[in-house]
């Protein structure tokens, strides 16, 4: 019976340490617990996507229309002959720069020279008869004055003496009619400009026909003309843009060095209808051309300014996420997460565009843009993409 009491002090002891290897195990048990959720919560949360993000600018945008044009001369003129001859002398050469007036062939002009002489002379007769023809007629006054002769007789000298007059008169322009014709022996520069191959020599026959071939061309190249066509959707545009002043339009030579400047210029003319076969209308600028750098006949782009977008919103066309008729842009939010934004497009050239609803400070999503979802955490690097400026060169400023 003594050995009661030491019994029950061993139960004792053996439930204590029971209970303490329970508790620990349950709390190893919970540490165990919590430490497999770290990493299951970890694992929900979305990585961190590389993006490359430019600033979107500030700026005033012109809005052009570019077309293919043909450089034409303000003034071309093919040289004939006015009369039938032979060549005496060719004083222009082959891509000569003249001045309006300037003596260009001279032709045999001998028999219209005779013939000139021969109108002088019949003048100078006929002159000598009415004079004879006047003194009859102051007679025929005195003697009807004295009562000698009649009334008729006076009439018929003045009749004599009418007649004469008008021979004269037709004598006089008989003479201008030959000094004309003499004058056609010299062929002049019609205006100021760049001549062509000649086509005769001394020597040479040539005729009065306006079908035969030129002897010269003279093509005026400063300034010059540079025709081109737009479309139809257009018209509205540049009507407008005319109206409210001259309109600029630059020419882009394609043979040109790259980085050369376009030669600058304006409108002159916008023609009085559209092509309805091509849908296009005619349009027409001039250029100063001193340097000559533009030729007629020549091949090159022409680019119109028809009105200036002030202080617009721009970004990369890259940048824009199309869903059917909706326009949106990832930006960078105030959490460093890629953020959806709608725009509305206002106008696309080229690599650039103009939309509306964007803060003038956003930062927008370039490239990486097809991995993100709103709210996606970003890691951000400027933009290498072309036409955008990177996020930290203080574009837009």
């Amino acid at each position: 019976m003594r050995s009661t009491p030491h019994l029950m002090i061993y139960c004792g002891l053996a439930i204590v340490a029971l209970s303490g290897c329970g508790r620990k195990a349950d709390a190893d048990g919970s540490a165990a617990s919590s430490g497999a959720s770290a990493p299951a919560a970890a694992a929900s949360a979305p990585p961190a996507q590389n993006v490359g993000v430019v600033k979107v600018k500030q700026a005033d945008v012109p809005i052009t229309v570019e077309a293919s044009g043909t450089v034409t001369a303000l003034q071309s003129v093919d040289l004939r002959a006015q009369t039938t001859s032979t060549v005496a002398q060719v004083l222009v050469k082959d891509g000569q720069n003249l001045r309006k007036g300037e003596l260009l062939f001279r032709f045999d002009d001998r028999a219209d020279r005779a013939a000139l002489d021969k109108a002088r002379a019949q003048l100078a007769r006929d002159r000598a008869a009415q004079a004879d023809l006047e003194r009859q007629l102051n007679r025929a006054k005195e003697l009807k004055a004295q009562n000698f002769i009649a009334q008729n007789a006076v009439d018929t000298a003045q009749a004599n003496f009418d007649a004469g007059q008008a021979l004269i008169r037709s004598d006089e322009a008989a003479v201008q009619a030959a000094q004309v014709t003499v004058g056609y022996n010299e062929l002049r520069a019609p205006i100021s400009g760049r001549a062509g191959i000649v086509n005769v020599f001394p020597g040479s026959l040539v005729q009065a026909n306006a079908t035969a071939a030129p002897l010269v061309n003279i093509a005026q190249l400063d300034p010059i003309a540079v025709s081109f066509t737009v479309p139809e959707t257009q018209l509205g545009s540049l009507l407008s843009a005319t109206r409210a002043g001259e309109l600029d339009v630059e020419a882009i030579v394609p043979s040109s060095a790259r980085g050369t400047a376009p030669i600058k210029g304006r409108v002159t003319a916008v023609d009085n209808l559209v092509d309805a076969t091509t849908g296009t209308i005619k349009v027409k600028a001039e250029f100063d051309n001193k340097t000559q750098t533009l030729w007629p006949g020549q091949y090159l782009r022409v680019r119109v300014t028809l009105r200036t977008l002030k202080g617009v919103t721009v970004v990369p066309q890259a940048a824009i996420i199309m869903r059917g008729n909706e326009r949106s842009v990832y930006v960078v939010g105030p959490d460093n997460t890629a953020k959806l934004v709608p725009v509305q497009l206002r106008q696309a050239m080229g690599e650039q565009a103009v939309v509306e609803g964007l803060e003038a400070t956003a930062q927008v999503v370039m490239e990486g843009k097809q991995n993100l979802r709103p709210g996606t955490p970003l890691r951000i690097q400027p933009s290498g993409g072309a036409g955008a400026a990177p996020a930290a060169s203080g574009a837009g400023k």
